[in-house]
């Protein structure tokens, strides 16, 4: 293996969604490891851990997600006497794959990593992660993963991605104040009928503020949007052609501008979610997993949320997300095979089942469902099952977005033109359309060799 060349700046930005793709000369996945590469510095090894293998892991979870990763580490450092794991948290997936296109230049490396379903294909095609599947055996098969779920982390036909904080965006709704303006209690099963019914929430007040029916994510609100463009029928792309600025695109991007500034129901929140908490909207469409933060907040606010698919337009489709874990390539053997033992012990289905039921994110392990805690959870709260049930209608991100650098950030910009600015939908396509082909071209050599 050829170790990588000293990175510039803006060639670091670029694997972590900067500037443009460009980690040329980073060498092979798969390779023994080593090659100069030290590990990344933490906190010293606890005495009682001392002479065990060290694995470094890197995460972006805070809260709840956070908590319950940072127990199934210390879980599994009590489980054996073998390999110790130290999990630490980056910031956002964004902060991660910065620090670790930063850990590669200095050669200080973790040897897991939680990427995005977005920042994984950027380090993948600059050929910095391990390949995974030799590594399945009697600790893990790779047939106990949902096999929707981990064919997305499939090139090549290697696997290069497992998942672990996978999820899907959900509808949820406030079913106390759709008891109040007189609504059945159940998700709208089209936008048609949601719009009729917001007409009845429009006259509600929470603590004297006017209760709103939506609101749009301002940073990563491109991957709601990437299911709405799909309702109406339309793509971001098709493989690497751009598509955002054909008339499906603009015809959701015209109707989520109507919404806030002619029917006065939705604005652009730096965290919607948070609102919704706050009962300043009454319906939300976000990631499933945040459904046990949000069902401590009705708890404590006093009021009752209620979940269910995403609605139909043209079609009823939603898009995968969240995270899962790489290895890095220039790790050691002998810390890639350690960092192993703690993916092993993660996808046993009790502690699958333990990470979905702290966190709301999907069971990953097929397994984990029938864990007694989990199953329970499912059958008795129908708010947990949604996500679930809903697998039948996932699709995997359009190309463009999953792999050409900066193609969220473009999108998600332009939307928030669409959002405050009431420009036209068609303008802001037009022009968000244009940059994503020229930065599709500079990559697009480099993903048609690599898939």
């Amino acid at each position: 293996m050829v170790a990588p060349a000293r990175l510039s700046r803006r060639t670091l930005l670029a694997a972590s969604g900067g500037a443009a793709l460009a980690l040329t000369a980073a060498g092979c996945g798969g390779g023994s490891g080593g090659n100069g590469f030290a590990q990344a510095s933490g906190d010293k090894v606890p005495d009682e851990y001392a002479k065990r293998t060290r694995v470094v892991v890197w995460h972006a979870y805070s809260g709840n997600p956070g908590t319950a990763l940072a127990e199934l580490a210390k879980r599994f450092n009590e489980s054996q006497s073998d390999v110790y794991v130290e999990a630490q948290f980056q910031g956002s997936y964004d902060e991660t794959a910065q620090k670790v296109t930063a850990a590669v230049q200095a050669r200080k490396i973790p040897d897991l990593v939680t990427f995005s379903e977005v920042n994984w294909h950027n380090f993948y095609l600059n050929d910095l992660l391990e390949p995974l599947d030799g590594y399945f055996g009697s600790g893990l098969k790779r047939s106990a993963y949902n096999q929707k779920l981990l064919s997305e982390g499939v090139l090549k036909d290697k696997l290069w991605w497992l998942p672990l904080a996978r999820s899907t965006p959900i509808f949820y709704y406030n079913k106390t104040l759709f008891h109040k303006a007189g609504l059945p209690d159940r998700g709208p099963a089209s936008w048609d009928e949601w719009y009729g019914w917001a007409k009845q929430i429009k006259g509600l007040k929470v603590k004297g503020k006017q209760v709103k029916m939506e609101a749009y994510q301002k940073i990563d609100g491109d991957w709601q949007f990437q299911g709405s463009v799909w309702q109406w029928g339309g793509a971001y792309s098709n493989g690497l052609n751009v598509a955002i600025d054909q008339d499906p695109a603009v015809a959701a991007g015209e109707w989520q501008r109507k919404l806030i500034f002619q029917d006065k129901l939705a604005y652009m929140a730096d965290s919607p979610s948070v609102d919704f908490q706050n009962q300043l909207i009454a319906t939300l469409v976000t990631s499933t997993g945040g459904l046990q933060s949000m069902t401590e907040a009705a708890k404590q606010g006093k009021w009752e949320v209620g979940t269910a698919f995403v609605p139909k337009k043209e079609q009823q489709v939603v898009p995968t997300g969240g995270g899962g874990f790489g290895m890095l390539a220039y790790s050691p053997k002998d810390r890639k095979q350690a960092a192993w033992k703690f993916v092993e012990f993660c996808g046993k289905p009790a502690n699958s089942a333990y990470w979905t039921l702290t966190t709301g994110y999907l069971p990953v392990i097929d397994a984990a469902v029938d864990e007694p805690d989990l199953k329970k959870r499912l059958a008795d709260d129908p708010n947990f099952s949604t996500a679930v049930k809903q697998l039948d209608i996932v699709r995997k991100e359009d190309e463009v977005r999953l792999m050409v650098p900066n193609a969220n950030i473009l999108i998600y910009t332009g939307l928030q033109k669409i959002w405050t600015n009431n420009t036209p939908a068609k303008q802001v396509f037009a022009d968000v359309a244009g940059q994503l082909k020229k930065a599709t071209d500079k990559v697009r050599k480099n993903i048609e060799k690599h898939v």
